[in-house]
């Protein structure tokens, strides 16, 4: 058990952390980034390794660091895009390093680059090794992994995603979820129950059709239900929201107050929200990227 899931806790009490991936927010410099997170009432960042935390940069860690620790945040995980192919298993010794420099307690990577209908079993086996052979390095740093739910990866459904975690073995590799791309709510919450046990994140969004940014409220009866399911396990962790419309920080305070009423919901009922009713219960999936 990890020291966040052995925190004391109040049965029905609220067990998620908000915060923020700070990719939401590429264009601000990480100090700005953390302060508007503090304003806007989270509590927690997601460092980038594209533009805010870079694991070459120890600098830029740094400041990444002191940013949380100027503005009462926690840094929750490093965002890493470690896709654990063969040419890359070289470099998750340095993730692992940066990780560490920013006090972050887990990294997120990637389950290759291929999807799981069209991945060879060979491109299987070797994301499988690069992701056993990561979760051996996190562990010697102390480090959780999680893998990003996402498509073209492994981890493009929900079944593939249970069978790569029980593949790679790791006792400190989870993973994270976000709704699929086109997916209604009832499916997205179907998919989510089945993985909820092994689940240490969300990405909070909410984009319909496709990637098409709505303010997080739009799918209010979809987050609802998510935080049903995540409340009821009493295990603490952390709903980051991700990519708000258009990408303007003046927005964060709106989302960042929706995401905290949304996640205190408890069983029963869902409200009636905004969720769409003429979406299909299955819908094809987007293969748009972000």
């Amino acid at each position: 058990m990890t020291g966040r899931e052995s925190r004391d806790r109040t049965p029905g009490t609220t067990v998620t952390t908000p915060g923020l991936c700070s990719v939401t927010f590429r264009q601000l410099p990480a100090a700005e980034v953390a302060r508007r997170a503090a304003d806007a009432g989270l509590e927690a960042i997601e460092w980038g390794a594209d533009v805010h935390a870079p694991a070459a940069d120890p600098d830029a860690l740094r400041e990444a660091r002191e940013a949380c620790d100027r503005h009462g945040l926690t840094c929750c995980s490093y965002g890493s895009y470690f896709r654990a192919t063969q040419d890359e298993r070289a470099a998750f010794p340095w993730i692992a390093r940066a990780a560490v420099l920013l006090g972050a307690p887990r990294v997120r990577v990637w389950a290759g680059g291929t999807g799981s209908a069209a991945a060879t079993p060979q491109e299987r086996g070797e994301t499988v090794t690069g992701l056993r052979e990561a979760a051996r390095i996190a562990a010697d740093h102390g480090l959780e992994l999680a893998l990003e739910f996402h498509s073209k990866t492994l981890t493009d459904t929900v079944a593939s995603t249970l069978r790569l975690l029980d593949e790679v073995g790791a006792d400190n590799l989870r993973t994270y979820w976000q709704p699929p791309l086109d997916a209604s709510g009832e499916e997205a919450l179907a998919g989510l129950s089945r993985l909820v046990d092994r689940v240490s994140a969300v990405h909070v969004f909410s984009w319909w059709p496709g990637n098409h940014r709505l303010p997080l409220a739009d799918r209010g009866e979809l987050w609802a239900g998510v935080f049903e399911l995540l409340n009821a396990r009493h295990v603490p962790m952390e709903a980051l929201l991700e990519f708000v419309p258009g990408d303007d920080p003046a927005v964060l305070a709106r989302e960042a107050a929706t995401l905290r009423r949304v996640a205190a919901h408890r069983r029963g009922p869902l409200p009636r929200g905004t969720l769409r009713q003429d979406t299909p219960a299955y819908g094809a999936h987007s293969t748009s990227s972000y």
